[in-house]
């Protein structure tokens, strides 16, 4: 189990806890949970590099306690 923080840049910090193996569709709608938001609105970044839904967090080497950027389409 890990755990991400998403900071949607508002001064808003979120942390969710998933396992490495869950895609980044799976981690939206775990966040979209946490924040009441359709998780098809939701973007992942990190610098200029947008997440894609069907990569799992593993072949991101998105590890504990790091953080994304949140952004709402």
């Amino acid at each position: 189990m890990i755990e991400v923080v998403c900071n949607d840049r508002l001064g808003k910090k979120i942390r969710v806890k998933c396992l490495p193996t869950d895609t980044i569709g799976d981690f939206k709608k775990l966040l979209g949970l946490q924040i009441g938001t359709d998780p098809n609105k939701i973007v992942l970044k990190k610098g200029y590099m947008i997440f894609k839904d069907h990569i799992s967090l593993d072949d991101y080497e998105i590890h504990d306690g790091m953080n994304l950027e949140l952004y709402y389409s």
